[in-house]
């Protein structure tokens, strides 16, 4: 297939991007639903499970499903189940509809993840599909950015927070339609299937091993600092709901520049190189989040641990497939699945910071930093 950059056929993708970015409201959700229903910090943090534990169990699955169906119908499918996610806690609200409604946007966004990206590299042209794929993350945080003052506009000016469910809803059919209306020549699998078998077959390989852990423990991280960030903020400081959650933004907006300037970096940089940095990046501002004296220096802190960790999913993804091209659908499959690091991650936060205290929870998002920065360095001696 010729590929021409058309932009009728990148556009609609790259809006799917922007509905990607719609688990995020997950954060929201924890702060908000913790408040209004007087739930622990163990059962709030139960929330982004409902969301992220589907990336675990759907996404080798899906992966073999769209090799039969078509990226474009199954990435559709997965925008529709989103929206449906969406609607659920705005049109029936109650502990268990948010869970409900949780779980069919962590289905949705599963689908969605797996999907999205290869579409994307069917539609650009072959020289510049990771400066594409870098401005799809760019997309993604865009929107991960801008959910928490939607939320508060809904609460100031309406006085009712969850018209932001019923506002994504809209965007994510308008996404639908506008996707199904884009006739894209998808490209086609003529070598041998990939397989669940084959797929998980690959774990026996340690690099492969290694490397998706890292992608299970930087999602943990990132999930982790968007549904913990205002909780800290709230009982380290004190300070208001509102501000609390303007935490989430600054983080979101981190990662938003680090994404940008990441995809504009490693034209100049070794990936090894700058996963390397990026990582000693990361683990700092972790570490010094806990210590942060003040609310104005923890959220400088936040915003700098969002551009330290905003292009690692990329650089784990990019270096695997780089090692093992001809695997990966497989590896696709696998470091999709490994994004159900989200749902592990902050319940044990929150279940230690319940029993122990609140370091004790952001110590889980050390350790996590500290194993990756240890895979950058292990990426860069394998490259020796």
């Amino acid at each position: 297939m010729k590929k021409t950059g058309n932009a009728k056929f990148i556009l609609p993708v790259l809006m799917s991007f922007f509905v990607m970015s719609f688990c995020d409201l997950v954060g929201i959700g924890v702060d908000r639903v913790k408040l209004t229903f007087g739930l622990s910090n163990t059962m709030a943090q139960l929330i982004p499970s409902a969301v992220f534990i589907w990336f675990f169990i759907l996404s080798v699955p899906v992966g073999v499903l769209q090799d039969r169906l078509g990226k474009r119908n199954v990435l559709n499918m997965g925008m529709i189940i989103t929206v449906l996610g969406l609607l659920v806690p705005y049109f029936l609200f109650s502990k268990a509809a948010i869970f409900i409604g949780f779980a069919l946007l962590g289905i949705g966004n599963t689908i969605v993840q797996v999907s999205a990206n290869p579409l994307l590299v069917d539609v650009v042209p072959s020289d510049k599909k990771s400066s594409y794929l870098s401005f799809s993350q760019f997309i993604k945080a865009i929107g991960s950015m801008i959910a928490p003052f939607v939320a508060a506009w809904f609460a100031s000016e309406f006085g009712d927070w969850k018209l932001m469910f019923l506002a994504f809803g809209l965007v994510s059919v308008l996404a639908v339609v506008w996707l199904s209306m884009s006739k894209i020549e998808e490209s086609k699998n003529t070598e041998k299937r990939a397989t669940m078998a084959s797929s998980f077959k690959l774990l026996g390989n340690n690099y492969v091993v290694f490397m998706v852990l890292g992608i299970f423990l930087v999602v943990g991280i990132d999930v982790g600092i968007n549904a913990v960030s205002g909780q800290f903020l709230l009982n380290k400081f004190g300070v208001a709901q509102e501000l609390a959650e303007k935490g989430r933004s600054v983080y979101f907006f981190g990662k938003m520049l680090g994404t940008f300037s990441g995809a504009l970096m490693l034209t100049l940089l070794p990936s090894r190189k700058f996963f390397f940095w990026t990582s000693v990046l990361g683990l700092i501002s972790i570490i010094a989040l806990v210590f942060a004296p003040s609310y104005m220096s923890a959220m400088i802190i936040i915003f700098i641990i969002g551009l330290g960790v905003a292009n690692i999913f990329p650089l784990i993804f990019s270096l695997t497939v780089e090692k093992y091209p001809i695997r990966s659908n497989e590896i696709s499959g696998l470091m999709i699945m490994a994004v159900s690091g989200g749902a592990i991650i902050p319940p044990v936060i929150g279940y230690l910071t319940d029993n122990i205290g609140l370091t004790a929870g952001m110590l889980v998002l050390v350790a996590s930093a500290v194993y990756i920065l240890f895979l950058a360095m292990f990426n860069s001696k394998e490259k020796a």
